[in-house]
């Protein structure tokens, strides 16, 4: 069986400056098609991490704010060490492009009422009473304050 290496678990994550965007990879599918993979990262590892609830109503509102922002978007999903997401894309993009688009998205969280936040009531989200759309804006607004990098070690912020 040929070694397996996945790329995340390979990157010194104690030389990353959060918040940024990064390029993780770019998949090429049989018929030539390409999805490119990014590194959302939030909050610097190891240091910090989004409780739960902020972070699954960011899950939502992402989904619906980068959508219309990235072409060919596919996915926005959390990092299991809640310190960022994975999006995915159709196509490549540029890493500064992903970070306006994401910096954009982030203003308009804290815009956001409840009634806007789309996904939240029992059948239409596997665990629809674990949100916070307070907690959501804390941290968009902290993300916001630091700014946003499309460099994961230097900070070159949109």
């Amino acid at each position: 069986m040929p070694e397996i290496v996945i790329e995340s678990f390979t990157l010194d994550h104690t030389k990353v400056k959060a918040p940024y965007v990064r390029l993780i990879s770019e998949e090429k599918g049989p018929k030539g098609d390409i999805i490119s993979n990014y590194d959302i990262r939030l909050c610097q590892p190891n240091q910090q991490e989004i409780p739960t609830g902020a972070m699954h109503t960011l899950e939502h509102l992402l989904a619906l704010y980068l959508r219309p922002r990235i072409e060919g978007y596919i996915d926005c999903s959390p990092f299991g060490c809640r310190t960022g997401f994975h999006l995915l894309c159709w196509e490549h993009h540029d890493t500064e492009e992903i970070a306006k688009a994401l910096k954009e998205a982030l203003e308009e969280v804290i815009r956001t009422s409840w009634e806007q936040v789309p996904g939240t009531a029992e059948k239409e989200c596997g665990n629809y009473k674990d949100h916070s759309l307070f907690g959501a804006k804390e941290w968009a607004r902290n993300i916001l304050e630091q700014g946003i990098s499309y460099d994961p070690f230097e900070r070159k912020v949109v």
